[in-house]
């Protein structure tokens, strides 16, 4: 049953992170197209948390931290560079 939840799961995140892709490549507006960025590497998570489950290893867990922080940081320099030309001040 649940190798069945997490195949589901699994496809499921797949469809999320087509459309985001067609939503960066896409999207109306450049607000648009960064949101689903960021909405792109939390899709990226699922199933690397997916893998950790069926697998029983800590390791797929540490790798989803490093893509939350990672995403979240480059996401706010992408963001800090769209409003004021510059990352660093």
């Amino acid at each position: 049953m649940l190798e069945w939840g997490i195949w589901i799961s699994a496809l499921l995140y797949m469809v999320a992170f087509c459309l985001n892709a067609y939503r960066v490549l896409i999207g109306p507006s450049l607000p648009d197209r960064i949101a689903a960025l960021d909405t792109m590497y939390m899709n990226a998570i699922g199933p690397v948390i997916l893998m950790g489950i069926s697998t029983g290893t800590r390791f797929d867990f540490e790798a989803a931290m490093l893509i939350a922080m990672f995403g979240f940081l480059s996401i706010a320099a992408l963001c800090k560079y769209l409003l004021r030309g510059m990352i660093i001040e």
